[in-house]
């Protein structure tokens, strides 16, 4: 089975979490070949060249043949290239029924917490720049949720993903 990870990779932070997410995953699923755009020296290393085709073909060859997506939707946005990932994953299921594929989103913004609390939602109301809660595009949420999870972090990914490879 196969697994595609795409986050953003260009910031230090970025870079760290995509290694301990990808060892996580790793050391949790021993048959998954999970592929990791940042761990692609050939279209990544930045002191190198890789134009723009280049870096379209080699993560697409990867992506197309995943079983597996797994989406990192942190930050301001969800990172250019990982729209353009999911948009990519999301047609092949839609076009590829021969192929059984499932789609992950991690989203663990702590301005999550507090949906249920009366004052934030109150304020919501009275003032729609008091906003509390962190927004994410809904047709990208969407696109996610027609072929598979959004999680809360990854502790929570490597639980439903047990779960789903159990259950198949």
């Amino acid at each position: 089975m196969k697994a595609y990870l795409a986050n953003g990779l260009f910031s230090e932070s970025d870079q760290i979490y995509n290694s301990f997410l990808a060892d996580k995953i790793r050391s949790t699923f021993k048959n998954l070949d999970l592929y990791v755009p940042q761990e692609n020296d050939a279209i990544n290393d930045k002191k190198g060249y890789a134009n723009s085709l280049q870096i379209f073909d080699g993560d697409n060859h990867f992506l197309d043949e995943s079983d597996i997506m797994i989406t990192v939707l942190d930050g301001v946005e969800v990172d250019s290239g990982v729209s353009a990932e999911i948009g990519r994953y999301v047609t092949l299921c839609e076009l590829d029924k021969s192929k059984k594929r499932i789609i992950y989103g991690i989203y663990s913004d702590i301005r999550q917490q507090g949906r249920e609390n009366e004052k934030k939602i109150q304020a919501l109301i009275e003032d729609g720049a008091e906003n509390q809660f962190m927004y994410r595009n809904l047709y990208v949420i969407g696109a996610i949720k027609k072929y598979g999870y959004l999680v809360d972090g990854y502790n929570s990914l490597l639980e439903l993903m047990q779960n789903n490879l159990e259950a198949q």
